[in-house]
């Protein structure tokens, strides 16, 4: 079975957009709660540090290989739905990632199942590292653009929020860091050229 332990450099982020409960068949009482984890082409202000957005097709090679997981409340001992069991579906449409949790007969599914059709829970949090990123340091603030990523688990919580952005703030500061390296290369290029130059103009070649 496909790994769902998180590595290090997981970042979580909000997304607080409406949940809705449906029944899953009219014979019995189970519901499944449907969503967006994230919406695709959307810029978010992650806590006025920068923007971020996720491209269509962000997580596509991530579905196709790697389980995820439903939890409740951040915690991964409550799992409430889980893709490799068939009980948790994702796909990607052109609004962005949706998915489809068929909660469980536990004390958590139907809690779950109540809270979310009084909307008492609104939002989602969810789970991911970027593995294909581009950074704008020329915006204020700067932008984010995130083209695959992997995905890791969607939280049901009461106060959906951005967690661990010192993981990103790392990945700016690296993109700033090759940057500097890139614009330090090129200046040594153009001087090295313009010393040849003046050394053929020396000797008259």
């Amino acid at each position: 079975m496909p790994e769902t332990t998180p590595p290090s450099g997981l970042e979580k982020r909000a997304l607080n957009e409406g949940l809705e409960l449906r029944a899953a068949s009219a014979e019995g009482p189970s519901r499944v709660a449907t969503g967006y984890v994230t919406p695709f082409n959307s810029p978010t202000n992650i806590g006025d540090m920068w923007t971020e957005e996720f491209l269509p097709g962000a997580f596509t090679k991530s579905l196709q290989s790697r389980d995820v997981i439903a939890i409740h409340s951040h915690e991964t001992a409550r799992i409430v739905g889980r893709k490799g069991a068939g009980t948790l579906t994702l796909r990607e449409d052109d609004r962005g990632l949706a998915f489809e949790n068929e909660l469980p007969d536990t004390t958590d599914g139907r809690d779950l199942a109540v809270l979310i059709d009084r909307g008492d829970i609104a939002g989602m949090s969810f789970g991911f590292i970027a593995t294909v990123q581009t950074w704008d340091d020329t915006a204020n603030p700067p932008k984010r653009t995130i083209a695959e990523a992997d995905l890791y688990e969607i939280t049901y919580t009461a106060i959906p929020q951005y967690d661990d952005t010192s993981v990103g703030l790392r990945s700016l500061e690296g993109a700033r860091a090759e940057k500097r390296q890139h614009n330090k290369v090129g200046a040594i290029c153009r001087i090295s050229a313009r010393k040849a130059r003046q050394a053929h103009a020396e000797r008259g070649i």
